[in-house]
């Protein structure tokens, strides 16, 4: 057997109704499917070796938003850009070479997510509520494979549903190959796959039956190591289809130069937030002219620039205030840290954005709640 394949085997192997054949049994009645697709002498991939035997499932539920941040395992800048209180639950699904998450959010967002090394990440909306990523809007049956080296601006505009596939590149290359004889790797920009109709059906109708399969077994049938495994063949099998049969944006050279400008506009952001900023040093920075910078912001983020750095600093405030010892701590204190000299101006700003004063976000964080 070749090195490429030293993680496959060659099986007769047969998925009945995009359900798993081994717990058919076992699952709920409601989690129904139609006839699907049937392979047969196919090669599959064998257990990665380390980790995990078992699938591991879990429902999280945050309300800091760099809490939330952690747990989506990229490297991920999220700036909350609607007043109210936010509130995500986080549905985790953990096996040997991939990880699946179905996330719901109650607040308007923007997200600069980048791939953790030696990963890919294929993101798609789940819910009514739209994506938006690096500008586009991510149809139902839509997905996102994002890239390598540059980040993903992703956006929505209310609270919105939306599920996360990630993948080790490694265990993912040597079954692409042995299934299509082609491996798979991460492209360096992001780009939107539009799979065949039967092939994005079958893969939503597997998203969707692995959240109810999570729900109704209550663990007791992802403990089981047969049952982890054919769950990660048939989710493999469904993505991959989906990344090698999708019609995949090749990435314009001007969307690509583009994502590049907003790459290089998050690195000079995020080495000088703490600085006082303005927009003709933070152009001459990046090496582009203003008005070029404001067209790609407001394709990207849907603002400008001025409002979006306006944004990080408040969401950075927020989190500041959050964690802070009111007995210890105040809002001007804060707010000159962040870069707002004038407390009343911070303070009325403050409050349009997150609908509540600083000084009501410092008194209700976790440590005012532990000593009360």
């Amino acid at each position: 057997m070749s090195s490429a394949c030293r993680n496959c085997i060659s099986v007769t192997f047969h998925f009945r109704c995009w359900s798993f054949p081994n717990l058919h049994s076992a699952a709920s009645s409601d989690a129904r499917c139609s006839p699907g697709r049937h392979f047969s002498s196919r090669q599959t991939c064998a257990p990665t070796p380390g980790i995990r035997s078992v699938a591991e499932t879990c429902i999280l539920n945050f309300d800091d938003p760099a809490d939330y941040a952690v747990i989506l395992g990229a490297r991920v800048n999220l700036t909350i850009s609607g007043a109210g209180d936010f509130k995500v639950q986080a549905r985790r699904l953990q096996l040997n070479g991939l990880e699946a998450y179905r996330c719901q959010e109650s607040l308007p967002r923007i997200a600069y997510m980048r791939p953790p090394a030696r990963q890919l990440l294929l993101s798609l909306p789940v819910g009514a509520q739209s994506l938006i990523s690096d500008g586009f809007a991510l149809r139902n049956g839509d997905m996102l494979l994002h890239g390598s080296s540059q980040g993903t601006h992703q956006r929505c505009s209310g609270g919105c549903e939306w599920g996360l596939i990630a993948l080790s590149l490694e265990p993912l290359a040597a079954c692409s190959k042995a299934l299509t004889g082609r491996p798979i790797s991460s492209p360096r920009a992001s780009k939107i796959l539009r799979p065949a109709r039967a092939d994005g059906l079958r893969f939503q109708r597997l998203f969707a039956q692995t959240w109810r399969l999570a729900d109704n077994a209550r663990q007791k049938l992802f403990d089981r190591p047969e049952v982890a495994r054919a769950l990660e063949q048939e989710l493999l099998h469904a993505t991959i289809n989906c990344l090698m049969a999708g019609e995949a944006d090749d990435t314009p050279k001007a969307r690509q130069h583009h994502i590049t400008i907003m790459a290089n506009f998050e690195k000079a952001i995020d080495k000088r937030l703490d600085q006082k900023l303005n927009m003709p040093a933070l152009c001459a920075e990046i090496g582009l002219a203003e008005r070029t910078l404001r067209m790609c912001c407001a394709e990207f983020l849907g603002m400008s620039p001025t409002r979006y750095v306006l944004l990080r600093r408040l969401n950075k405030a927020r989190a500041a205030l959050r964690s802070a010892d009111p007995s210890r701590v105040t809002v001007a204190q804060v707010a000159r840290d962040h870069q707002f000299p004038e407390l009343g101006r911070f303070a009325v700003t403050y409050r349009n954005i997150f609908g509540e004063s600083p000084s009501v976000t410092l008194q209700r964080n976790p440590q005012s709640a532990e000593s009360a």
